[in-house]
């Protein structure tokens, strides 16, 4: 993906990572749309004056996509890039169904069938640009298990071979597809993750992942080198130990 002269749609992007990226992307002379839930975000978003695009979209909610596409495309014909950013992450207890069916559904719903349906709506227009490209989001946590978080863990495991099939299927066409492979990153994703000592500035990591972009536009994949332990724990044999490195700490990153 080059770097610049992209029309960039950022579903999920009212904080966080997406919100950060969808800045960096800006400024680096891209027209940028980020959709969000809640409208309060996306009226901070559109009134900050860094020319950055809103629009209303739950990813949970296959008309509510199908509503945001129809707008997004309709101001934004160019469109050519999609990045599939919306993303839940909760702690569960698999020793009863009370502690974690409901939050193991919805992260599922969100990580899985979110990306899926976001793909299913925008692959038609993706292959009609000359240039487009898909990013999709994993983790990390793909790789190598967080105890904590098992659905978590399962929706990125799928969303990368979600990613390495669809790559695959669209091999000869225009449409790339990229993986961002996130470690943890001081958000809000998960309570006290913004203050771990364990997860990764923000700021570092967006800067690392758009230098990144820059200089790999032909990656299929986008890793800081902050995952690469998770990302490859299993090629030296080292898997077990890189698990418990991972577990060594409480859910928000803290020694126990």
């Amino acid at each position: 993906m080059n770097i610049s002269g992209n029309t960039i749609f950022i579903p999920g992007a009212t904080s966080g990572i997406g919100l950060a990226l969808a800045r960096a992307l800006r400024a680096k002379g891209n027209t940028v749309i980020v959709g969000g839930r809640r409208t309060e975000l996306l009226r901070e978003i559109a009134a900050e004056g860094s020319g950055i695009h809103t629009v209303q979209i739950d990813t949970t909610d296959a008309d509510s996509i199908r509503s945001a596409a129809s707008e997004v495309l309709a101001a934004h014909p160019d469109l050519n890039v999609v990045v599939t950013m919306a993303g839940v992450m909760r702690v569960e207890d698999w020793s009863r169904p009370s502690g974690f069916l409901d939050d193991a559904e919805r992260t599922i719903v969100t990580n899985v069938l979110g990306p899926i349906r976001l793909i299913a709506t925008f692959i038609e227009h993706l292959r009609s640009m000359a240039d487009a490209t898909i990013v999709t989001v994993s983790s990390g946590l793909a790789f190598a298990p967080l105890r904590a978080t098992p659905s978590y863990n399962a929706s990125k495991a799928a969303i990368h071979m979600l990613s390495e099939s669809l790559r695959l299927q669209l091999a000869g066409s225009t449409v790339k597809v990229i993986e961002l492979e996130p470690p943890s990153v001081q958000t809000d994703l998960m309570p006290g993750q913004r203050d771990s000592d364990f997860a990764m500035p923000l700021d570092a990591f967006i800067t690392e992942v758009v230098d990144l972009f820059e200089a790999q536009p032909d990656a299929t994949e986008i890793q800081v080198e902050n995952v690469k332990f998770l990302r490859y724990g299993e090629a030296p044999g080292d898997y077990d130990q890189v698990v418990a490195t991972l577990n060594s700490r409480d859910p928000h990153g803290r020694r126990p």
